[in-house]
């Protein structure tokens, strides 16, 4: 009994250890924010946006473990499954230090549960990060430069259809960038939660326009296909998630689409503080 307590204390100042070790790695002025992450699936209909769901998952799961909250503040379903796209906030310290190692195109190799002939597919998505700004960070932004739009929220059906157009959808016209929110029942609740969302995009942008990294924001200006992975999740012919940037290899696929990703975020902030 006496010796299982000192393992369990080895494994625990272990574990301490190497979050210390992690936390060292996480130096950017906003490394501490919380996260906002947009996952966009690639052409492919169906395929690609089943990936982008399990991609979701995923993420999600991974919050569950680090006790990070999340919510999901814009989502659009496919029309056989899958979604089209998702917008999720997480809140917990050093979210965005962690997750933006997961920015970019991740690829998918498995035998299609689509395809009657059993044929294998090759499905991408893309991850785009950005930092949730606090309240006190001045986001010049002008009514002019916005164009909101107002529908009905989507759902599940029944007494929960939000029979009001209280969704918004907000157009910042001079970058482009759209953002959505549907998860609330009040519009000006909406619109407040879209607002937030856009600036911070905007100040990412800001921040890296200022560092001149503007290639990094993948989805901008690279394709969301074959080429410009940063790592790949195949489970035929044989089972491997492969990190293209760090050269990390697991073989127990079903753990990372879990969400233990762990490893793959630690050695590419190992890898970038070099």
């Amino acid at each position: 009994m006496f010796l299982k307590e000192i393992k369990k204390e080895i494994d625990s100042l272990s574990k301490d250890i190497e979050s210390l070790e992690l936390r060292t790695l996480l130096s950017g002025e906003l490394d501490k924010n919380n996260a906002i992450i947009t996952i966009h699936p690639g052409a492919g209909g169906i395929e690609s946006q089943d990936w982008a769901q399990m991609l979701l998952r995923m993420y999600t799961r991974w919050a569950e473990r680090l006790g990070y909250s999340t919510q999901i503040v814009d989502i659009q379903a496919g029309e056989e499954a899958g979604i089209k796209g998702a917008t999720v906030t997480f809140t917990g310290e050093y979210a965005y230090g962690y997750l933006k190692a997961e920015a970019g195109v991740h690829r998918l190799v498995r035998i299609s549960p689509f395809d009657a002939n059993k044929r294998r597919h090759t499905s991408f998505a893309a991850i785009i990060v950005y930092p949730e700004v606090e309240d006190d960070i001045h986001i010049d932004i002008r009514d002019d430069d916005i164009k909101m739009d107002t529908f009905r929220a989507s759902g599940a059906g029944g007494q929960h259809v939000n029979k009001t157009s209280s969704a918004v959808r907000l157009t910042h016209i001079p970058t482009g960038f759209i953002v959505c929110c549907q998860n609330e029942r009040s519009q000006h609740k909406n619109k407040a939660v879209a607002m937030k969302i856009l600036k911070s995009r905007i100040f990412d942008l800001e921040i890296k326009e200022q560092e001149k990294k503007m290639e990094d924001l993948v989805g901008d200006k690279k394709d969301i296909a074959w080429g410009n992975q940063i790592r790949s999740y195949v489970l035929q012919p044989y089972r491997l998630v492969k990190d293209h940037r760090t050269g990390i290899e697991v073989g127990d696929v079903d753990s990372v689409l879990n969400g233990n990703i762990d490893n793959f975020i630690k050695e590419y902030l190992k890898k970038k503080s070099k």
